[in-house]
């Protein structure tokens, strides 16, 4: 829901706030693809309820009259309900009139209760990887092709059974790709559903920025490691699989980002780190900004020294006067052996 929402936000509005991890390099669909396959509807015009409810389907949303959830829709007499991917506790009703597109309301799901009104709305596809049919046709034979090819493979290095598993498995997902667009793990087909080349790097959240954004890199001696490593061994665990016939090669094109692809791909950037790595300090030049007051606006307590003789009742003294005042007190100690 939170991934529909910020990718959301960035194709509609320019003042968004996006908090991620690591995870943002992964493949999340083509931007293209996700900002056309939209359906906009709008108060006073005419619709085919048929028509809409068919290019909700074809948008990856399904039809449920009884577990109405995110990402399903509704048909209740003259009203059809829309629980949008990007919601969490508000749905839309679009009232007709005939054909006549009356009123748009948001509502909770839960008590139906109206919370808001829209004279227009615009409806995005309920999976990042939805693709319009041709494409879809285009990427089946694709598909089709690797699998005789790497079958024939399977079957000259005596992997019988890892060729059959391979072929059922695929065999499924093409079924379901044919009849509804949509089967489970069909990110690992995004190498032809986003029409990219071998190797080539999968569209990420960052085709979806900007080019004027800012991407603050926090703990960067950490975050920036991983994003190497993180392409290390989601390689060595697709690898596995393909090689013993649990998805086909092209999986591995379904993969984060290498860090030499981040690092061009990424706009004006700020790592902030209170130690730094090498790579951060050459990408400064050796010239950074000093941090010296914290984020909060607090200072550092004053540090006080004071003779060991009597510590343990001044310090009692001190947690008195403080629990006098309503406040709590911490005390942290060394033990001296």
């Amino acid at each position: 829901r939170m991934r529909h929402s910020a990718t959301r936000a960035l194709l509609e509005r320019d003042d968004v706030i996006i908090v991620a991890s690591v995870s943002c390099i992964y493949g999340i669909g083509s931007v293209e693809t996700y900002g056309a396959m939209t359906q906009d509807l709008k108060v006073g015009q005419s619709y085919d309820q048929r028509a809409v409810m068919a290019d909700l389907v074809a948008q990856a949303y399904r039809r449920n009259d009884a577990a109405f959830q995110r990402g399903s829709f509704r048909v209740r007499g003259d009203s059809l309900e829309i629980f949008p991917a990007h919601l969490e506790d508000r749905a839309w009703r679009l009232s007709f009139f005939g054909e006549e597109l009356e009123s748009i309301t948001e509502f909770d799901p839960l008590t139906g209760e109206k919370t808001d009104s829209f004279d227009q709305i615009r409806v995005y596809a309920n999976s990042h990887y939805v693709t319009p049919k041709p494409t879809m046709q285009q990427a089946i034979l694709g598909i089709k092709k690797e699998l005789r090819h790497r079958l024939d493979q399977l079957v000259a290095e005596g992997k019988l059974l890892e060729a059959q598993r391979l072929e059922q498995r695929t065999s499924f997902d093409l079924e379901m790709l044919e009849a509804t667009g949509v089967c489970n793990g069909i990110e690992n087909y995004s190498r032809y559903l986003t029409g990219r080349a071998p190797g080539e790097p999968p569209p990420t959240l960052f085709e979806f920025i900007p080019d004027h954004a800012i991407v603050f890199a926090d703990e960067s001696h950490v975050s920036v490691p991983q994003i190497g490593a993180m392409y290390k061994g989601d390689y060595r665990r697709k690898f596995t699989l393909a090689e013993h016939g649990f998805r086909l090669p092209s999986c591995m094109d379904n993969r984060p980002l290498k860090f030499e692809e981040w690092d061009a791909m990424r706009p004006q950037s700020v790592f902030v780190s209170a130690t730094p790595a090498k790579w951060e300090i050459d990408q400064t030049g050796g010239v950074f900004t000093e941090q010296v007051i914290r984020p909060t606006g607090l200072i550092d307590p004053q540090v006080e020294i004071r003779p060991v003789e009597m510590q343990v009742d001044d310090l009692l003294d001190e947690v008195r006067k403080v629990a006098a005042d309503g406040f709590r007190t911490l005390v942290t100690t060394l033990t001296k052996r």
